[in-house]
């Protein structure tokens, strides 16, 4: 099969039945073999009626998953990829701004240019001015951290995958904005960028409004860096914090024990140790660092005792 096109969805039964059409006219003109994953994620309307009237007609084609109730985007791309099995992996929104003609272009880059991830690029955008900006700072935020340098969209819905590659990445909690961060983490490196047509939204409002989404975006991002750097190895992070504080604090302790010891010796007037600032920041720092050393150890521990110690990418075995 040459295309698996994955689309989750909420609520979105007047477009649905445009969207497939759209998408059969496109596969049917460039001769794919392809499937349609409807991922219905908790949707309150009639959007399932739809996809199984769609799968009555071509049972073959359309395929549909239905959510007890509403997950999120990535958990349902996490079911949608599971059952793929297209050669090349397509996703897109259901709402009708991410265009099915940009497909041929995007299948031809995974198979003739030999790219693992395309990420679309939406240059015009019909969002509002409080969506975009904040946009634009989240992906500046994304690039550095990431250091995918290439990417200006890494939360664009209309994405193509070599199908290896959503077989090998698991996308949960609210990932699905980091799919090209998850890509290159799991060894697939060669990540491209296509600019494509953003359409205005015709029914309904978006799903995914709200300042929420930016916060907890930022925090995904922080765990995923943290993850992919310390994640097999917490006490190199921990440890060494842990250690430099309680160094810091107990030589900050001893500095003010030898103080006191001169000023004794040599008749000095000297007050309490007790009273002075420096021995409580000294001793603070001190516990904080034994604190970090035991958070790092502890992180070791469970670390090595994880079913996913040794869960590396093979991509070939002979």
């Amino acid at each position: 099969m040459d295309i698996s096109v994955v689309i989750p969805l909420y609520n979105e039964d007047e477009s649905i039945p445009e969207l497939y059409a759209w998408i059969e006219r496109v596969m049917k003109q460039n001769n794919f073999s392809y499937e349609v994953i409807f991922i219905n994620d908790g949707s309150t309307d009639r959007s399932w009626e739809i996809i199984q009237e769609l799968n009555q007609k071509q049972p073959d084609v359309v395929k549909g998953i239905k959510f007890r109730r509403n997950y999120g985007k990535s958990p349902a791309l996490y079911c949608g990829f599971e059952q793929a099995q297209g050669d090349v992996v397509i996703t897109m929104d259901a709402d009708l701004q991410d265009s099915p003609d940009e497909i041929p272009e995007l299948y031809r880059m995974i198979k003739e240019e030999g790219y693992d991830l395309v990420s679309g690029y939406k240059q015009k955008r019909y969002d509002p001015i409080s969506k975009t900006i904040p946009t634009k700072l989240f992906n500046a935020t994304a690039r550095k951290i990431s250091g995918i340098k290439n990417l200006h969209d890494f939360n664009c819905g209309l994405k193509a995958y070599r199908k290896a590659v959503v077989k090998n990445i698991e996308v949960y909690g609210e990932m699905h904005r980091y799919i090209p961060y998850l890509a290159k983490n799991a060894g697939f490196n060669k990540i491209g960028e296509k600019v494509v047509q953003h359409q205005a939204r015709k029914y309904g409002s978006s799903k995914f409004m709200g300042l929420n989404r930016f916060v907890n975006g930022y925090l995904d991002l922080l765990t995923l860096w943290f993850l992919s750097t310390f994640g097999k190895k917490p006490m190199h992070v921990f440890g060494f914090l842990g250690t430099l504080m309680f160094f810091i604090g107990f030589v900050a302790a001893v500095w003010i024990g030898a103080d006191k010891l001169w000023c004794l010796a040599n008749g000095i007037q000297q007050r309490l140790v007790t009273d002075s600032p420096f021995f409580y920041i000294a001793l603070t720092m001190m516990i904080l660092g034994t604190q970090l050393f035991l958070t790092g150890f502890l992180g070791d521990l469970i670390s090595r005792s994880s079913t996913g110690r040794n869960d590396y990418q093979i991509e070939e075995t002979i």
